[in-house]
């Protein structure tokens, strides 16, 4: 679409209506279908104007600017430590064994609404082969949050691909990962817990 190629701000929900209408039937738009985890149905075209929307900010491929508005990335929305972490994490999705052995850090996020000061809550933990608050900034940036995120914990570590898939592994081990939520990284746990485990896996 001319207006999005152009870097002009556009209204996303406008955008996924236009491509609705050219590819599907009122009729085959207003199907609904059975929700996977709550009960209820859904229709196509909400759940299509709901995805479009999510997949856009957690790809980074569009800007959330929010109130409903997107754009592409520009020069200065790049941030080269956030590639470079990127790229780590792909290398290590793939086997690659030179991005396996990047060193890094593990770093625990969360936001102030939704912490606790005696038992589990939701904490994302994650990875990066640059500065820990420029991640979590950008990750929070691309989603679209309206709070601020606080940084909990991070931990400096050797090999940080294979280091992450070993406390998300032990993590959902014990049942602690939130499935029902954008991101596939949070968990409901502590910070004593997410210590333990590094500490831990970086004895072996």
């Amino acid at each position: 679409m001319p207006e999005v190629a152009g870097g002009q701000p556009v209204r996303l929900v406008e955008l996924s209506r236009r491509v609705l209408d050219a590819h599907l039937t009122r009729e085959q738009q207003a199907q609904r279908y059975p929700r996977a985890k709550t009960n209820g149905e859904l229709a196509v075209a909400a759940s299509v104007k709901f995805y479009i929307p999510f997949i856009a900010s957690e790809t980074g491929q569009l800007i959330n600017l929010g109130g409903g508005m997107f754009r592409l990335p520009t020069a200065e929305d790049v941030n080269e430590e956030d590639v470079e972490a990127d790229a780590v994490d792909a290398g290590v999705a793939d086997g690659v064994d030179d991005a396996a052995d990047f060193d890094g850090w593990i770093y625990a996020f969360s936001f102030p609404a939704i912490q606790q000061p005696d038992r589990p809550f939701p904490i994302k933990v994650g990875k990066t082969a640059g500065e820990v608050e420029s991640r979590v900034n950008s990750q929070c940036k691309q989603s679209g949050t309206f709070d601020n995120p606080v940084i909990l914990g991070r931990w400096k570590v050797k090999r940080v691909g294979p280091m992450e898939l070993a406390v998300h592994n032990v993590l959902k081990a014990r049942g602690k990962w939130r499935q029902n939520v954008p991101g596939t990284e949070w968990f409901d746990t502590t910070l004593s817990e997410i210590t333990e485990i590094i500490k831990f896996v970086g004895l072996q």
